[in-house]
């Protein structure tokens, strides 16, 4: 099966230019580790990289080896490349054997996993990559309903000639979102919770939850659509 992000490895970059708020704070997480970073979901590099460049090791996991493959392109373009380990693999079962002090999972990869399984799996995975008193930082989204209305199943053009499409199913809590451009394409679903179910999760996973913020300015959340997850391994 190709996976999901392979179709649109080339325009991946181009559709998310404008996500650029979490780099600086997920940088900033790297930094404070004083180690080796994993990033589940590396994708194109878009996090990975610049890490790098602020001097990181980081160790980037992702199915999609189109997306990597973009990634190692921009790592040599960078002069990052001997900071940039990239390995194809399911961050449900990541191809790293070492442990480390931080695993990161930005821009709402977790909710790729279907189900409660799924996403435990993935944070149980998570927990096995770290040193004792490691830290795993992440985040998702539960939409608003405004968000829902604007989007729901109209085509938009986020950038130049790459539109979108989102189908929302609210009683599912599911988004099915739908990519092209020219010839490219790909469709994908996600699964959101709630606050409190990603609590709940965390710990049955092994997490003490040091920090959930509502943007990565670190304003306190509260309530709203975005969530960042700061946890640390259990004793």
């Amino acid at each position: 099966m190709t996976p999901l992000y392979d179709p649109i490895a080339r325009i991946y970059d181009p559709w998310s230019r404008s996500v650029t708020e979490d780099i600086g704070f997920y940088v900033e997480q790297a930094l404070a580790a004083g180690g080796t970073v994993v990033e589940l979901a590396a994708g194109t590099g878009r996090v990975a990289i610049p890490i790098a460049e602020s001097g990181v090791r980081v160790i980037g996991v992702d199915l999609s080896a189109g997306m990597l493959e973009v990634a190692r392109g921009y790592a040599r373009k960078r002069g990052v490349e001997g900071l940039v380990d990239l390995r194809v693999g399911d961050l449900r079962e990541p191809p790293v054997s070492e442990l480390v002090t931080l695993a990161i999972c930005p821009f709402r990869s977790l909710l790729h996993m279907a189900d409660h399984v799924e996403k435990l799996r993935a944070l149980r995975a998570v927990h096995g990559l770290l040193e004792q008193d490691g830290r795993f930082v992440f985040d998702v989204f539960a939409p608003s309903q405004e968000d829902i209305e604007e989007t729901h199943g109209r085509w938009l053009e986020r950038e130049p000639g790459i539109f979108e499409r989102a189908d929302w199913d609210e009683s599912a809590r599911t988004l099915t979102l739908s990519v092209r451009s020219g010839e490219s394409a790909a469709t994908m679903q996600l699964h959101w919770l709630s606050a409190t179910e990603w609590l709940q999760l965390l710990d049955e996973a092994g997490f003490d939850v040091e920090a959930l913020w509502g943007w990565f300015d670190r304003r306190p959340y509260t309530g709203g659509e975005d969530m960042i997850f700061v946890c640390r391994k259990q004793d």
